[in-house]
């Protein structure tokens, strides 16, 4: 059984063959590839283009989905082991995830990081239990360490555009906000440019930094790849040369000593024209959305005829309904 909940699940096999078929079904009329077939779509955390593509890759593809929002008409849902259950979950994973389970062919499910410790987030205690109690496959929506099918669509994006991704220049990096945002995009653009042979440059104020094992993965797959990854605090740096330009707001390593009003405080790293007129000529602007206009990202940027920022949106869909396949013929 085939699980995708971090892109580790696919490896570099299963990304190229995930991204070829995506292409190649982008181009002709939608198959329906999975009549009959029912996904579960759980969601602890609100969405818009997650919740809509995911739909659309069930209806297209013949079968259909069943919604359901945690804590909005559904139990709220306990996933600590050995929990004494006085408050408001009235409901544990143990229970739901493997009755759900048998409702439906695959369990995706959206759950953000709690954002005050690094450490513990990364344990990842959702999608790891729908994991350990489920007895159909598990997609991540997103999770608190990663958010594996927005890093597909961003690698397919990088394709489309420019052919290859192998040595490509790419940067990743901070902006700021007004409130501490999860690490799970900024976490899968890094791992998947890095498994697509990409020269990731990762840029960001001190005390942003991402979690060491991740920036571990990404140079594994970056050396099995022929890829790099380095990460700077000089953003000029980083954007000199580079072709693609993805935007992330995230919030500060919980051990910095910063304090959420900290991504606030570094307005100069909005991304802005001037930012993008250091990159290479034709380089392109990615963000997985949504974004605050003029916070993270300047209107000149969003508005200029090399943003992707909507065909990026649009492979979601792409990508998701051959990852669907990849898990089902698996």
């Amino acid at each position: 059984m085939r699980h995708a909940t971090k892109l580790a699940d696919l490896g570099v096999d299963g990304l190229e063959a995930v991204l070829a078929q995506a292409i190649a079904w982008k181009q002709g009329p939608h198959p329906r590839h999975i009549p009959g077939k029912i996904l579960g779509l759980v969601f602890f955390n609100p969405s818009l283009r997650t919740r809509a593509s995911f739909e659309a890759v069930a209806m297209r593809g013949g079968g259909s989905a069943i919604v359901l929002e945690v804590g909005g008409g559904v139990w709220k849902l306990e996933d600590r082991i050995g929990a004494v259950m006085d408050g408001d979950k009235a409901e544990h994973l143990k229970e739901a995830v493997p009755v759900l389970a048998r409702y439906v062919d695959i369990l995706a499910v959206r759950t953000f990081a709690g954002g005050a410790d690094d450490a513990a987030d990364f344990l990842d205690p959702v999608i790891n239990g729908f994991r350990q109690y489920s007895t159909v496959p598990v997609i991540s929506m997103e999770s608190a360490v990663e958010h594996p099918c927005q890093g597909l669509a961003d690698m397919m994006t990088a394709r489309e555009t420019f052919g290859s991704t192998k040595k490509l220049p790419v940067t990743l990096t901070w902006a700021p906000h007004i409130k501490p945002l999860p690490k799970a995009v900024p976490d899968s653009f890094l791992l998947t440019a890095a498994a697509a042979g990409c020269e990731v440059r990762v840029a960001h104020p001190k005390g942003f930094e991402l979690h060491p094992q991740v920036i571990a993965e990404a140079e594994s797959f970056a050396k099995a790849t022929g890829g790099s990854v380095s990460i700077t605090n000089n953003l000029d740096e980083a954007l000199t040369g580079s072709r693609v330009v993805y935007t992330k707001a995230w919030g500060p390593a919980t051990k910095s000593g910063l304090g959420p009003e900290a991504v606030k405080q570094f307005p100069e790293w909005m991304t802005s024209r001037a930012h993008m007129e250091k990159a290479a000529k034709d380089a392109i602007f990615m963000h997985c959305l949504p974004t605050r206009r003029n916070v993270e990202v300047a209107d000149g940027v969003l508005d200029h005829p090399n943003s992707k920022v909507v065909d990026e949106a649009e492979n979601r869909f792409h990508v998701q309904r051959s990852l669907v396949d990849w898990i089902l013929k698996g």
